[in-house]
């Protein structure tokens, strides 16, 4: 039986309820979302499912067609390499590797970056005046050319890479978080709280950091998608992850030697991360779109 109510009142979302309803009614930026959310389910859980262990070879089964090819099997169903390697085994690895290590650098470098930003965007002077104009520099240059310089001093490696392109990141996050920061210093509800006797930590984390997380969602995504870029791109330069380490960017790389007998070892993990950067791109063009609908409406 219904509970009867005396006022009427209509139940209001919250900001983030409206987002989502905003987010949701993009078909397109849904199916990002789910393609999205099946990769992160992939990196967490692929490799507990996987059929056979990425690095075991099988000269018995030296560069087996696809399932769905006329001379392959269901037992290797992306086929094998020129190692007798199960694709698919190695291909749920390389997710677990590149799009886990993309998670974790993008993490580090907002950490890092609004840290910064937001002392730049609270403080003026001589002090800010110089990471503005460091950070203006630094912008200019594309993130793969500053990875790539900083793996040349530091050496090869995917930890090596992932600390290079942490660091190529964190600039983009500083720019934004300061900018974001110089404009909420100027509006009333910080002022108030200035005047209430807030100290610049209690502005930060009670005022301006509840409006940023927004904005932070966004470049987070855009951030994830570099990152995933980055780190395929320096693994298939033998920059980054170094054989016989799973990851998409080094499978795209194997597969080369025998691409021409061996198409689907080249046009497999090259479609895995077009996939992957497609899927964070059109959750985070859906995002910006439900931020801007939900503002406007």
């Amino acid at each position: 039986m219904a509970q009867f109510n005396l006022y009427q009142e209509e139940s209001q979302p919250t900001p983030w309820q409206r987002t989502w309803q905003e987010f949701r009614a993009s078909h397109i930026a849904f199916t990002g979302f789910i393609v999205l959310g099946l990769f992160f389910f992939i990196s967490v859980f692929g490799p507990l499912v996987a059929p056979y262990d990425p690095l075991q070879q099988n000269i018995d089964a030296l560069l087996v067609p696809p399932s769905w090819e006329a001379n392959g099997t269901i037992s290797h169903l992306f086929g094998t390499d020129a190692l007798g390697r199960d694709v698919f085994s190695r291909i749920l690895a390389g997710c677990q590797v590149t799009f886990g290590s993309a998670i974790l650098l993008v993490l580090i470098a907002m950490l890092i970056g609004v840290s910064i930003g937001t002392v730049a965007g609270m403080t003026s002077g001589v002090r800010s005046s110089v990471i503005n104009h460091t950070l203006d520099a630094l912008m200019a240059i594309p993130t793969l050319l500053i990875a790539i310089i900083i793996v040349a001093i530091l050496g090869t490696g995917l930890v090596n890479s992932m600390w290079a392109i942490t660091l190529a990141l964190i600039p983009q996050f500083i720019h934004h978080t300061r900018s974001f920061v110089r404009t909420e210093m100027k509006k009333e509800y910080v002022l108030a709280s200035k005047l209430d006797g807030a100290n610049p930590q209690q502005l930060f984390f009670h005022s301006i950091l509840p409006n940023m997380i927004e904005m932070l969602v966004v470049q987070g995504s855009l951030a994830l998608s570099i990152a995933v870029i980055d780190i395929s791109a320096l693994g298939f330069l033998n920059l980054g992850a170094q054989p016989p380490l799973p990851e998409l960017g080094v499978i795209l790389a194997d597969g080369l030697d025998v691409a021409y007998i061996a198409p689907w070892n080249v046009a497999l993990p090259g479609l895995t991360i077009f996939l992957m950067v497609l899927a964070i791109n059109v959750v985070g063009d859906g995002l910006r779109s439900a931020l801007r609908k939900r503002l406007t409406h």
